[in-house]
């Protein structure tokens, strides 16, 4: 046992937080116990004759659809009841929210990665770790299943859909469209910083004696952050989520602000990607082609 402790102890206090800036990063310590992964490259059209790429893209359409037709189904089952006591409420929809992320983000990370939403997929993009032609399949992808899987909780129960708004996202009354913003900014840097920090390199070789579900923490952050916005904007932090309900749905209302669950997840996601990689990180920029 003694041995064991010394061995959690030296891998806890092995990494000095003094690190360099820069390019002068990812060469100062030789002695690293892991690889952090190249970039990669912006454009690589080799992709586009690999099974495995549509592969990725095939399981990002069919996790965004299940993820659209679960919490969408569970939002329309809280708009049914003439009592929110007589249901599982607020709370039930953002536990469905983290709940099915959790598990689509287990079931395809080896896969595609798991991302389910272009937010995550524009952060990690960003970071240099997927290429522009990925990045732009998946969100594709991505915005598909979203509408199919609204269109079948329409199909489902067309009449409560379309009386209870249809899950689409808006800014409630009572807030402006800056308080939307912000909520959709702030709650989308959460997840995408809590994505790169659960799927760090350096962090997995650090905790390596504590072992590490990644769709965890994840899954618990979209629970989180449903938690505080459902009553501001609905918790958009996905637009393919907001992308589906809004085309399903196509009522003026929905569309009114539309805008802000595009903007607001993108703005949250590129802030959550400096913030980890240039400044907790200092990983630098520079492409492996």
């Amino acid at each position: 046992m003694e041995g064991k402790e010394e061995d959690v102890r030296l891998g806890a206090n092995r990494y000095s937080e003094r690190q360099p800036i820069g390019t002068a990063a990812q060469g100062a310590a030789d002695d690293k116990d892991y690889q952090e992964p190249p970039p990669a490259p912006l454009f690589e059209p080799g992709e586009l004759k690999s099974w495995s790429f549509y592969r990725a893209g095939i399981a990002e359409f069919v996790a965004t659809f299940l993820f659209l037709y679960i919490t969408i189904l569970t939002v329309m089952g809280v708009s049914k009841s003439p009592s929110k006591c007589a249901t599982v409420g607020i709370q039930g929809i953002a536990w469905s929210f983290g709940g099915m992320i959790f598990a689509l983000v287990y079931c395809t990370a080896g896969i595609s990665g798991g991302h389910i939403n272009p937010a995550v997929t524009f952060g990690l993009f960003l970071a240099r770790k997927l290429s522009l032609t990925r990045a732009i399949f998946y969100i594709v992808m991505q915005c598909l299943g979203a509408i199919c899987g609204a269109g079948v909780v329409k199909g489902f129960q067309q009449g409560l859909y379309m009386g209870n708004g249809g899950g689409a996202n808006v800014v409630a009354s009572g807030y402006t469209k800056g308080d939307g913003l912000g909520a959709e900014i702030v709650g989308t840097f959460i997840l995408v910083y809590t994505v790169f920090s659960a799927t760090d390199a350096k962090r997995n070789a650090r905790d390596s004696h504590v072992p590490i579900l990644a769709p965890l923490p994840i899954g618990f952050a979209v629970f989180l952050v449903h938690l505080a916005t459902i009553p501001i904007t609905g918790t958009g932090i996905n637009p393919a989520r907001s992308l589906g309900a809004a085309i399903i749905y196509n009522r003026d209302h929905a569309w009114n602000d539309h805008w802000i669950f595009w903007v607001g997840p993108f703005v949250g996601a590129a802030l959550a990607a400096i913030y980890h990689q240039v400044i907790i990180r200092a990983i630098p920029f520079k492409s492996r082609s």
